[in-house]
């Protein structure tokens, strides 16, 4: 190998490398939602997609199968995933892994976007070996989740390179794709408002002000629709229909609840982030490097980002470390300051090794998610076994225990149970009342029989008939 690499055009092309982690991340890309990490988020997100399908195509009222007997119209993040999963769903009939390859797709083209960011505003150096952390990061399993917090971010950098190809040429066309993608990577999730960070270090004396106000008109633009949306429209949806996904805490109670797990807070930053603790240590060498040369740009830009990301953590107070997901936005931030302390070293050969061992660690502790454990595959029944006691509109019941990925699995609407509930003749009264016909009962996690009539029973499921 000649380790004499001098200019962009001696390294790998940042495109054949962002192809490769897609043809990697293709592996399992039709499994059902059975990974055991959040499937529940997933099944969530399906729901809305085929319920767009066969009930209602109103991006507005995006509705889930856990309806409790109402509609199951929900206040969430604005579907855009969701409703793209439903365009395609229109052409090809609806197929659950459709919405991770969307995901996938379109959070890789992000990245894309994100390294052509750097390269213009720092260089091609740093743009690379960044491109590269943040493709092995948490990104590398959650960007073929069907779940928004990749996908939000991936749309967000498209905008924020408009947005610079704006200042640069104050041409409208960049205007309207900086305003439209930065507008719906906010709305897809509240999450990718860090981005606005990004904004500031964008703009320079050498542009008009005129061109900097416009962009700053533009951004509060974007602001005020994802106000709209988070703010107004989803308290009313919540409000009429009494669905809402979690909408955080008060900060007050959110930091409150930080501080008393810090090592869990914590391990989100030297852990979760990239899966890896080499990448942990390089960081913080990365850190260093910035003060002892000080690079009070890229300083002040890590200090702002961390700043309001910390206002999210308060927001989402122990939901925070609870769920992987949550340390997604500061990632591209890391990955940058990882970026630039790697383009500073000389020796080509160490430069390379610490990408080689940061990759191996990073998708060893990640490659479990690309499959499924054959201990979950029984639940891929549920459809069928449901078909044979119920029809598609009858309600029902499951002791999912708060996780909803069984309902969704049994193409039915209804109640998801807490095992205790499900024992409770006061609660089953109440669900019979408000027409609930059967009450599945997942073996695996309660196994006592109940007293009402069993219609079916193997060694997974019993299913009770509470109809009178």
């Amino acid at each position: 190998m000649n380790w004499k690499l001098k200019n962009e055009h001696d390294y790998l092309k940042i495109e054949y490398i962002i192809l490769s982690f897609i043809a990697i991340r293709l592996i399992g890309i039709t499994n059902a939602p059975l990974e055991i990490a959040h499937n529940w988020r997933q099944v969530t997100g399906l729901m809305v997609s085929r319920n767009f399908l066969e009930i209602d195509s109103s991006i507005w009222l995006p509705r889930v199968d856990e309806t409790n007997g109402g509609t199951g119209i929900i206040g969430m993040e604005f579907p855009l995933l969701n409703y793209l999963h439903y365009f395609v769903s229109l052409l090809f009939d609806y197929t659950h892994w459709y919405g991770r390859l969307i995901n996938l797709l379109v959070t890789s083209t992000g990245i894309y976007f994100f390294y052509k960011l750097i390269e213009d505003k720092l260089n091609w150096k740093t743009a690379y070996y960044a491109t590269i952390f943040l493709l092995g990061s948490v990104w590398f399993t959650y960007s073929r989740k069907v779940m928004p917090d990749t996908f939000c971010m991936g749309i967000s950098f498209i905008g924020l390179y408009f947005a610079s190809l704006y200042l640069k040429k104050q041409q409208l066309k960049h205007f309207i794709f900086f305003l439209g993608f930065l507008t719906l990577g906010f709305l897809s999730k509240i999450s990718a408002v860090i981005c606005i960070v990004c904004i500031p270090f964008l703009m320079n004396e050498l542009q008009s002000i005129k061109t900097r106000i416009v962009l700053t008109v533009g951004l509060v633009l974007c602001l005020i629709t994802t106000y709209i949306w988070y703010f107004e429209w989803n308290p009313y949806l919540s409000m009429t229909y009494g669905n809402w996904y979690h909408s955080g805490t008060d900060l007050q109670t959110g930091f409150n609840e930080l501080i008393h797990n810090p090592s869990a807070s914590l391990k989100q930053f030297y852990f979760s982030s990239f899966h890896s603790f080499l990448a942990s240590i390089i960081f913080l060498i990365s850190c260093t490097y910035l003060i002892i040369h000080k690079h009070y740009h890229l300083l002040a830009f890590l200090t702002l980002s961390l700043i309001l990301f910390f206002f999210y953590m308060a927001k989402s107070g122990s939901v925070f470390y609870i769920h992987t997901y949550y340390i997604i936005p500061i990632v591209p931030v890391f990955a940058i300051i990882i970026g630039h302390y790697l383009a500073s070293l000389k020796n080509v050969k160490i430069t390379i090794g610490i990408v080689l061992l940061f990759l191996i660690e990073s998708i060893a502790n990640q490659q479990h998610d690309l499959f499924i454990k054959p201990s979950e595959t029984y639940k891929l029944t549920l459809e069928e076994i449901s078909s044979k006691y119920s029809d598609e509109t009858d309600l029902i019941a499951i002791n999912g225990n708060g996780n909803p990925q069984e309902l969704y699995l049994s193409h039915r609407k209804g109640w998801v149970l807490m095992n205790s509930q499900c024992k409770d003749p006061k609660r089953i009264e109440e669900i019979k009342d408000k027409g609930c016909k059967l009450l599945i009962i997942n073996r695996h996690t309660y196994d006592k029989k109940l007293p009402y009539h069993i219609q079916f029973e193997n060694k997974d499921y019993r299913i009770y008939s509470i109809a009178d």
